[in-house]
């Protein structure tokens, strides 16, 4: 047997579950891949939320799979055996920019007005209306918040049934004009008005 070198050889394994991901990402509910080397076989396990979809009728797919990988990477016949593990959440498995992006589409399909994302209050994803203040957030807005950091806020819709989102209307306060400014002086002596003025000046004497 050739020995290669461990820098090589981790060169190698990169690409090989590169090519994996890559081929792999077209496989309804596909969530991840892991590579389990042995001595005597390579051990390829598909992590699916739906299992069936990877497996096939009567499990065709999967050694249709196994044969392609098997052909692809130079391995010997009968080496690599491909399995499908099912996973409760794909979210676990996915890029946290993939995943977050995957929930904005799902919810704004399913008619809502706005949404955002936000998780570890490091990574924010919005996408449609979102309102942050105000009385109509106690009504529009709907959050729930998980135990990982995760935090999701839905704008709802105006729904007259009631069913999908609020039904009243809030509408905007009235605004009240402010009254004209008086001007005050502070401090000093106020102003004495020109008729009471006295008449001093006019008297000749005060003119010597």
């Amino acid at each position: 047997a050739v020995q290669i070198s461990k820098k090589r050889r981790f060169v190698a394994d990169g690409i090989f579950k590169a090519e994996l991901n890559e081929f792999l990402m077209a496989k309804n509910g596909y969530s991840g891949v892991e590579v389990r080397v042995t001595p005597t076989r390579t051990e390829v396990i598909i992590l699916a939320t739906k299992t069936q979809n990877v497996l096939g009728e009567k499990h065709r797919q999967i050694r249709e799979l196994n044969a392609v990988v098997q052909k692809r990477s130079g391995f010997p016949k009968g080496s690599v055996e491909l399995y499908a593990e099912k996973v409760e959440e794909s979210l676990r498995y996915r890029l946290p920019g993939g995943a977050c992006c995957g929930v904005l589409r799902f919810i704004m399909q399913h008619g809502a007005k706005g949404c955002e994302v936000v998780r570890a209050k490091s990574m924010k994803y919005v996408d449609g209306l979102m309102i942050h203040s105000g009385d109509p957030v106690n009504y529009y807005v709907d959050t729930a918040q998980g135990v990982l950091g995760m935090k999701v806020k839905i704008m709802l819709p105006w729904d007259p049934t009631g069913k999908t989102g609020p039904k009243n209307i809030v509408e905007p306060k009235d605004e009240l004009l402010p009254t004209t400014p008086i001007s005050e002086q502070k401090g000093g002596k106020p102003e004495v008005p020109a008729k009471m003025l006295p008449t001093c000046h006019l008297n000749p004497k005060y003119h010597k």
